[in-house]
């Protein structure tokens, strides 16, 4: 059984930087997608940052371009979204997500139905 574990999100002022981190209980060995979804109070929930885990590539939402990071560490099996330059647009509840390794290409990175394993999510503000 495994679930997933989103933390460090908090309040920033507009131009700092957070760290989100998303950890696994129980290990799944293959090049799953992992990704990073927010929802603005109100608003549908959408996709921030998706890749595979063994990738370094790695699909971004325009919003976020040059900003945000998503990266794994191996050595700790954790996920992370490193959150630069940081914006009032940026406030929202974030998630980790993971699911089947499936391609990515064009716009399919977006749809969160891909995704079957879900993090409970963490709340980050910008003033």
């Amino acid at each position: 059984h495994v679930q997933l574990v989103e933390s460090g999100g908090g309040s920033v002022q507009a131009g700092g930087f957070l760290r989100l981190s998303c950890v696994a209980s129980g290990s799944i060995y293959s090049d799953a997608c992992v990704g990073w979804l927010r929802q603005v109070l109100g608003k549908e929930r959408e996709a921030v940052a998706v890749k595979h885990r063994r990738s370094d590539s790695a699909y971004y939402d325009d919003a976020v371009k040059g900003r945000f990071t998503i990266f794994q560490e191996d050595a700790n099996d954790t996920l992370y979204l490193q959150m630069n330059n940081m914006k009032s647009d940026d406030t929202a509840m974030y998630y980790c997500a993971a699911g089947p390794s499936i391609p990515l290409y064009g716009d399919n990175w977006r749809n969160e139905r891909y995704f079957d394993l879900w993090g409970q999510g963490t709340q980050v503000t910008v003033s």
